[in-house]
């Protein structure tokens, strides 16, 4: 009996210590360029001095998006942030959308999205988790914003401490897609997809087409 007390002591121990070196090691290959936590809940971190990411907030968390200066709030998720958002005056944007059908469209809408709001104050991005649709869109901006390579923004999405996430390989895959130089040119250009195929770029040809007929 003491020799089982004694085993089971000293299992726990090396439980313990060997948990105090996966988490160092974690902490060690973590750059001071990812995006910083703050706090310890809603998975809140800051990208740079006015874009975050989260998981879903609540009520609860309104105190410390005041505290940030929070102006805008962009929702990645089908379910609306009205409710919680109701006693703030802070703006909400929703861009719904899911990463296994993500496409060139929606990353242009959420950069745009970003940089607009930037203008009225700090932004936060979010999902419910706060790793694969806010992962992908932070992953996205600092390749197509803030010029970091694919690489990089990649080890940050998944080596981040964000969280794990099924939605991670369907990001992976569209960011080893993706087009970066077409992306930047349609973001400068304000066209809403790097192909006028695109159902976005339809409505819109379409719509330049009929107010041009109405001037005729």
């Amino acid at each position: 009996m003491f020799n089982t007390r004694i085993l089971l002591v000293l299992g726990l121990a090396l439980m313990s210590l060997l948990n105090t070196v996966q988490a160092d090691e974690a902490a060690s290959i973590r750059s001071p360029e990812w995006a910083q936590p703050v706090g310890n809940q809603y998975n809140l971190h800051q990208m740079t001095p006015t874009l975050y990411r989260s998981a879903l907030p609540d009520e609860r968390a309104l105190p410390l998006l005041q505290t940030l200066k929070i102006a805008t709030v962009i929702n990645f998720l089908p379910e609306s942030d009205a409710q919680w958002l109701q006693s703030s005056d802070i703006k909400q944007v929703q861009l719904s959308y899911r990463t296994n059908h993500v496409d060139d469209s929606d990353v242009l809408a959420a950069i745009r999205a970003i940089q607009a709001a930037e203008a009225d104050g700090p932004v936060l991005m979010h999902c419910k988790h706060g790793a694969d649709r806010t992962g992908l869109m932070a992953a996205m901006y600092r390749v197509v914003v803030q010029g970091w390579s694919k690489e990089d923004a990649l080890n940050e999405m998944t080596l981040g401490g964000f969280g794990s996430s099924n939605g991670f390989k369907d990001g992976v895959r569209y960011m080893m897609k993706a087009d970066v130089d077409k992306l930047r040119t349609a973001l400068a250009n304000g066209d809403c997809s790097t192909s006028a195929f695109a159902l976005c770029s339809m409505k819109d040809w379409i719509t330049t087409t009929g107010q041009a007929e109405k001037q005729l």
